[in-house]
């Protein structure tokens, strides 16, 4: 990593860039401790630890696990998603005081953790199933004896200085993120899963449950007891983040951000590869240009991230450390991490305020597998309604979603995948440049093309448009996307003299306020700099007004009342909502993740979620109308 990460600031000091400079940190990362494996065991009649059950992949582990024992029965909880324990339940299988047995996908490994330990689960055993890894016999699967890495940590960063940057930890309390599991997790093969399967008693677990190990009948359980021991160790690492920067002519100050994970688990083709080789050719491409008289409106910042596998650890870093700059300067952030996972399907995991841009952009590109036709043309040729098959939400587990959830920037992600089956050695040793290629059937260096030129074309527009290409009406429809299931509830809250009207009023004035702002810019001068500028701060600065003002980024980093997590964002206010119609309000997940289990609808706590939500929206509202002199609302 160290070489490679002094070859990557070389190959950028070779272009034409006005900046390269690296950036450091000291992280609490977790390792496995060689002296002290982690083991897995039967347990005996007398429930002391039996034969012991080999890891076939020893090396394979969860960062962030909670260390330490866990003895407990088997059962069996499909991916570990919140519906599948609740069904569990509902079928008499309870998994409080049991270890879990789940299969990798659908969900990170982070949540899956998370959701056993609300349920009072006493550890996690993960592993890949074939079913979900290769349906198809005749392409390219991951071996039974592989066991799948993920880290378990329910956040982003260093989880040891939450909401500070890990400059120099010492010079800060030991905090822990709220997001650290306490339960014990492991990832094994398909190989042991199976074993342990086999030993399964109780019922025979519903149709959709069942994978595609052999002679395995996938009972739900409980069957013999295990015993998990988990001894990784802690260790403080540095981790260097990479820069280059080409300097803007007119808004110097005003920065596109695109970045790559450098980092993987294993040899990372895929994972990280992918997005460097992306990135080093969008420098170089981007670098001649500049030799030839392109000159950019706003300055283009490239970065090469460290500590990605860990949970975008060196992303959030930087992010934490420079929050009260960039949240004045940053325009828009471009990840190019899991960009080539397969050929088939396009998927852009973005904030809305790039939608239309992304729209507009598939049309200027070709698809990498049809001749003659355009992405856009491909995609709707799938799906008449082009975003429904295009565009997803950000997830966590993407460096693109601590900018905006965190830091409120507009990020976008983008991935071509498989249509029928998830690559299959991302996260493992197989993750190599030839097993990808081969998944691709030698398509690999035409769709990672296609992939830099949507990138390339992204950064041209957002750095050299006159005025920021930036759909800041968006969020209008998404909180009308959002109001009937609102409405759903306007009678149960009227029978309690309680009311939704003050979020639809703020809408209204975020709707009014967004109108107002087109017609002053169409009806502008464009050669007028001071208000082109004027107009784009305000642009540029739409998601950031999500972002509620009224929790502190210490206690709620993802502070994004659409995305992000907590009691102020609408999830949660939803969630409280669907309490009203709960028999038993205190099943665990019943509350939004985040958020501590709720003892049921309690008026002060839906009161002040409706405050925190209206508020921001109202802020959001007010933010864009500009000056307060000309502020209309009705509010």
């Amino acid at each position: 990593m160290a070489a490679l990460a002094q070859d990557i600031r070389a190959e950028l000091s070779r272009q034409k860039l006005d900046h390269v400079w690296t950036d450091t940190h000291y992280v609490g990362l977790q390792f496995p401790d060689p002296d002290h494996p982690n083991t897995l065991h039967w347990v005996n009649e007398s429930g002391r630890a039996g034969e012991q059950l080999p890891l076939e992949d020893p090396e394979v582990y969860c960062p962030y696990s909670a260390t330490g024992n866990a003895t407990g029965e088997l059962v069996y909880a499909h991916y570990g998603r919140l519906e599948d324990l609740q069904d569990l339940q509902a079928r008499g299988v309870e998994p409080a005081g049991r270890l879990l047995l789940v299969r990798v996908g659908m969900i990170s490994f982070a949540q899956k953790v998370a959701t056993a330990q609300d349920f009072g689960a006493r550890g996690v055993l993960i592993y890949p199933d074939p079913a979900d890894l290769s349906p198809d016999t005749h392409k390219l699967g991951l071996s039974s004896h592989r066991a799948v890495y993920g880290h378990v940590h329910m956040g982003t960063g260093d989880p040891y200085t939450p909401g500070f940057p890990s400059f120099n930890q010492t010079q800060f309390p030991p905090v822990q993120s709220s997001g650290l599991p306490r339960i014990p997790a492991q990832p094994i093969s398909a190989d042991i899963a199976s074993r342990l399967l086999r030993k399964l008693e109780g019922p025979v677990a519903p149709q959709e449950w069942q994978g595609h190990l052999p002679e395995s009948p996938y009972h739900l359980g409980p069957g013999l007891g295990l015993h998990l021991s988990v001894n990784n160790r802690r260790a403080a690492t540095p981790i260097s983040n990479i820069f280059g920067c080409i300097e803007g002519r007119s808004e110097p100050d005003h920065y596109v951000v695109i970045g790559a994970q450098r980092d993987a688990w294993g040899p990372g083709a895929a994972k990280s590869a992918v997005g460097t080789a992306i990135l080093l050719e969008l420098v170089r491409t981007i670098s001649t240009m500049v030799s030839n008289g392109f000159r950019p409106r706003r300055s283009l910042l490239f970065i090469s991230w460290d500590g990605g596998d860990f949970g975008s650890v060196g992303s959030m870093e930087w992010l934490e450390g420079y929050l009260s700059v960039l949240h004045l300067k940053a325009v828009v952030y471009i990840s190019l991490d899991n960009a080539v996972l397969g050929d088939d399907r396009f998927h852009a995991k973005t904030s809305p305020l790039l939608t239309s841009l992304i729209q507009n952009i598939l049309k200027q590109v070709d698809s990498p597998n049809r001749s003659g036709q355009t992405l856009y043309e491909q995609v709707v040729f799938t799906n008449t309604s082009w975003d429904a098959e295009v565009i997803r939400p950000l997830p966590m587990d993407s460096s693109a979603y601590s900018f905006t959830a965190f830091a409120g920037v507009p990020a976008v992600e983008f991935s071509f995948m498989e249509d029928d089956q998830t690559y299959p050695f991302l996260h493992t040793k197989d993750d190599t440049y030839e097993n990808l290629h081969a998944a691709l059937r030698g398509r690999l260096p035409a769709v990672a093309r296609t992939v830099a030129l949507l990138a390339g074309q992204l950064l041209i527009r957002l750095s050299h448009d006159h005025l920021l290409p930036l759909d800041f009406g968006c969020y209008g429809d998404v909180v009308l996307s959002h109001i009937g299931s609102l409405n759903e509830f306007s009678g149960d809250l009227k029978a309690r003299g309680l009311t939704l009207q003050w979020v639809y009023s703020a809408r209204g004035d975020y709707i009014r306020a967004a109108e107002k702002l087109r017609k002053e810019i169409y009806s502008s001068e464009e050669s007028d700099e001071r208000l082109t500028r004027m107009y784009n701060v305000r642009i540029m600065r739409v998601e950031f007004y999500f972002l509620s003002q009224y929790v502190s980024p210490a206690d709620s980093p993802f502070r994004h009342i659409f995305l992000g997590r907590g009691d102020h964002t609408l999830g949660a206010l939803l969630d409280h909502l669907r309490l009203l119609r709960k028999g038993d309000s205190r099943a665990p997940g019943a509350s939004s993740p985040g958020v501590e289990p709720s003892l049921g609808f309690q008026e002060s706590r839906f009161r002040r979620q409706l405050a925190l939500l209206t508020w921001t929206l109202q802020g959001a509202a007010n933010a864009l109308g500009g000056d307060v002199w000309n502020i209309d609302n009705n509010f």
